[in-house]
């Protein structure tokens, strides 16, 4: 079964076209990785997908219900984790996961809370204000929170954007935990993440999706020795 799929998807903004004419199909568990240089269009493609804009024509179904027709009950089977680390600043911890879930209206709020703390090992901090928190555990907290309403879908910007190495292993360890019982979209420019989480990998380049494929699949068809290279060729198409 698909979670995703898109059908001649196509964004413009005036004159310039972000996304062009885009079919894609993602299926449920998977952990898919959309990659593409600033300005390739993955942003613009990850906010039709996520509900937060339309697209100028074209077709994107989740879970059999289209989003033109079904975007809040879309939005419902969904969340996102932006690149900004979305945390209150001034609350702690466990104030924020409370607060999320009062805006859900988590019914067994204490229970999923728990279930996070203890997913994401947030005992030690549970009771600093997040300002206090080192990035690692900010952009750990902010993942948790994106998980408070149960999504059948995850959107992850860029979710280890400016850490040390060993927070961004940390992260890996996590986004593993949850492949297989959720569908995972991912956005990195850390090739090695993208190979190294993903099942599949889609490239972007002025607009369009070049290439799908798992990360071996990819290097192959690029015939190059390593999957960073791979990209660079894919998505410029050999020009450098």
């Amino acid at each position: 079964m698909n979670s995703i799929e898109t059908k001649n998807l196509t964004k413009k903004f005036k004159d310039k076209i972000a996304v062009n004419g885009i079919d894609l199909k993602i299926k449920q568990g998977e952990l898919f990785a959309l990659l593409g240089v600033n300005g390739a269009g993955k942003t613009t493609t990850i906010k039709m997908l996520s509900g937060l804009i339309l697209p100028t024509s074209g077709d994107i179904i989740i879970e059999d219900m289209n989003m033109k027709k079904d975007v809040y009950k879309i939005k419902e089977v969904l969340n996102v984790s932006p690149q900004e680390t979305a945390i209150a600043p001034n609350l702690t911890v466990k104030e924020n996961l409370e607060f999320m879930a009062g805006v859900y209206q988590i019914k067994n709020k204490d229970s999923k809370i728990n279930e996070l703390i203890k997913q994401f090992k947030l005992d030690e901090v549970l009771n600093k204000k997040a300002k206090t928190l080192s990035g690692g555990w900010q952009r750990k907290v902010s993942i948790a929170i994106s998980l408070i309403n149960d999504p059948r879908i995850l959107f992850l910007d860029e979710p280890t954007l400016g850490l040390d190495v060993i927070a961004r292993k940390e992260l890996w360890k996590i986004i593993n935990s949850l492949k297989g019982k959720i569908t995972i979209i991912l956005t990195t420019h850390y090739m090695e993440e993208a190979e190294s989480l993903s099942d599949r990998i889609g490239i972007m380049s002025n607009g369009k999706l070049v290439d799908i494929g798992t990360s071996k699949e990819l290097i192959k068809k690029a015939k190059t020795k390593n999957f960073e290279d791979a990209f660079v060729t894919l998505a410029t198409g050999g020009e450098l």
